[in-house]
């Protein structure tokens, strides 16, 4: 095994045509396609397979293909490093569940650095996703939650994508609504009293299972539910028609500007608050300090 087929097998997987790897590798295609069969033959598996739609990754070459794209990246490191003395701008990618307390200390970072020097990214998207980009590399940690009820599975899914969930703080359940809300003077809220307003959830588009839904008791009975993609529209639903959702009760000021406020849940359930990353893979100095001023943001 090579790097080269290494990068055959990203170039491929990317492109999700031979034809246009071979292009973009500057390579004929049947000397691509004899690479790729002797890696194969090594691995003893199947790295691909052809569908009317392209080039198809299996799911053995998923597993290779995460590797693969590790080894790229550490040869493209040491290279600029080393070779080139290249000073390529800093990078770090993180992708979260809808959480305006993540959000906050994005831009804490954000503006800690000139952007002429590092290239940032957030992504504020469904739980699936969240995995999936950490996984694939689209980004370097992944802001969720587990708990009691869907640590189990999403342990399992952690372990099969090569990933690793780190805790970071524990909290209780809390219900989050509009000041303008009739509830929004109490200090304790019962479950019973939520029954007459919509229970807000984010939408988790094909991955709709209990276990990868954003808020705690998912699997409870709803009077009134409604599905929302965005936080900005289960915002205005909270002050449009009084809706609530359940979560970690953690805002921020700056982005919560005293429009809405987090009140306790009488419940025993509990949440714990992580990040996942990659097995075996040290966090860069961006994705560190950046957990950093969420811990000390919690503290406060």
């Amino acid at each position: 095994m090579t790097l080269t087929q290494l990068q055959y097998v990203v170039a491929i997987a990317d492109s999700k045509s031979m034809n246009k790897a071979a292009n973009d590798l500057f390579v004929s295609q049947p000397a691509l396609s004899g690479a790729i069969k002797e890696l194969e033959e090594e691995l003893s598996m199947q790295l691909f397979t052809r569908t009317n739609k392209g080039i198809v990754v299996t799911i053995e070459g998923e597993e290779f293909l995460s590797y693969a794209r590790q080894m790229i990246e550490l040869q493209t490191m040491v290279e600029d490093r080393f070779v080139s003395r290249k000073e390529n701008k800093k990078k770090f990618s993180v992708s979260m569940q809808h959480y305006s307390f993540a959000v906050d200390a994005f831009i804490e970072l954000a503006n800690k650095y000139s952007m002429n020097e590092y290239e940032l990214a957030v992504h504020e998207t469904k739980t699936f996703e969240v995995i999936e980009n950490v996984k694939n590399h689209r980004s370097e940690i992944g802001i969720l939650y587990v708990n009691d009820f869907n640590y189990k599975a999403l342990n399992k899914i952690f372990q099969d994508s090569e990933l690793e969930f780190v805790p970071l703080f524990e909290c209780g359940v809390c219900v989050y609504i509009a000041a303008s809300h009739p509830l929004a003077k109490k200090k304790i809220i019962e479950f019973e009293e939520l029954a007459d307003y919509p229970c807000l959830s984010f939408e988790q588009g094909d991955k709709s299972s209990f276990y990868y839904a954003e808020e705690v008791l998912s699997t409870l009975e709803y009077r009134q539910i409604i599905k929302a993609d965005d936080r900005a529209t289960m915002l205005n639903l909270m002050t449009g028609m009084n809706g609530y959702t359940l979560c970690s009760g953690i805002i921020y000021g700056d982005l919560n500007e005293g429009n809405y406020v987090s009140i306790p849940l009488k419940s025993d359930d509990t949440m714990t608050i992580g990040y996942i990353k990659r097995k075996h893979m040290p966090l860069s100095k961006l994705a560190a300090e950046y957990i950093e001023i969420i811990k000390k943001a919690r503290a406060k």
